[in-house]
């Protein structure tokens, strides 16, 4: 009986390690792809920003730590000293403003959305879920540029105000900090409302019964119950919106009309007018870097209470 029964085990354990080489070859396309799309340019922007930048654009493949170095010091054109130039802290830290901004309001306005949508009827919800998509049915650019015509001084916004008899004559929205903040809020508050509505949608409402019938207010019972088990919605949705909208490029350039410069228009100016290759990819690293150091404290520091959340 142990004799047939190793047997079985051991057709058992041949089956699955035949199992696991065909998924070993059939993902291997998919390995091949990420590969040379993801990791390979990966690799070579790493290497240029150990290189040299070459006078009319490229590289010169002499190793020099100069790009890193440049990110935080300007060298002097008469002496050659290096003195702290925060130019580019600046604009980094505008981003982060900007980003946290944005998050903070898709989250604040995402929520009640999501919500709204979770405690519909199962067969509306997926008609609400269709309006919420709706917006990546254009291309971005299209929309920006849809909004850059709504607030501008003859727009849509400023003829009603004006029409309404608020406002005498346009306000300035165009070119703005709120405009760079409104367009990203209007590109990725989709990005936060279906992971909320993804985790509100699973919820076990007779949980907020129960919390009525122990006679806890509606602000016990949103902050006690339905925020902590809806933690994990809220942890995506910010990471989703948090993480594009620091490296926003074509937002910032047409509402910010080039007068407020973030990070992604920054890396693409090194690579343009700049001519700057080295430079520009130590600055798209050390975004990476700190986006990743970031997310790692972040998520260790909120594992467990989305596992005691769940």
């Amino acid at each position: 009986m142990a004799q047939a029964l190793s047997k079985a085990e051991q057709v058992a354990r041949a089956m699955e390690g035949q199992q696991m080489k065909r998924n070993r070859w059939l993902s291997l396309p998919a390995v091949i792809f990420i590969m040379v799309f993801g990791v390979l340019p990966l690799v070579l922007m790493f290497i240029y920003s150990f290189l040299t930048a070459a006078p009319y654009g490229g590289v010169e493949w002499v190793f020099t730590t100069k790009a890193y170095v440049y990110f935080l010091f300007q060298e002097d054109i008469f002496d050659g000293t290096l003195q702290f130039a925060p130019d580019f802290l600046i604009i980094y830290l505008r981003s982060l403003i900007f980003a946290l901004i944005t998050t903070a309001v898709c989250l604040i306005v995402g929520f009640p959305t999501a919500y709204f949508m979770a405690t519909r009827p199962p067969s509306q919800r997926n008609w609400w879920v269709l309006l919420i998509t709706i917006p990546f049915w254009s291309n971005l650019l299209v929309r920006t540029l849809a909004i850059m015509f709504i607030i501008r001084d003859q727009g849509l916004l400023n003829g009603f105000l004006i029409w309404m008899g608020v406002i005498d004559k346009p306000i300035t929205l165009l070119y703005t900090d709120f405009a760079i903040v409104l367009g990203l809020l209007y590109s990725y508050l989709p990005f936060m409302v279906l992971p909320l509505y993804s985790s509100l949608e699973k919820f076990d409402f007779r949980l907020v019964e129960a919390g009525f019938d122990l006679y806890a207010t509606r602000r016990r019972v949103l902050w006690r119950i339905i925020i902590p088990l809806a933690r994990p919605g809220i942890i995506a949705g910010c990471l989703l919106v948090f993480i594009p909208a620091l490296g926003a490029y074509v937002t910032p350039l047409i509402l910010g009309g080039g007068k407020h410069l973030m990070i992604g228009d920054l890396i693409a100016q090194q690579f343009g007018s700049g001519r700057n290759w080295p430079l520009g990819s130590a600055q798209a690293f050390i975004l990476m870097a700190a986006v990743l150091v970031a997310l790692y404290f972040y998520v260790r520091n909120t594992s467990g209470k989305v596992q005691h959340g769940r």
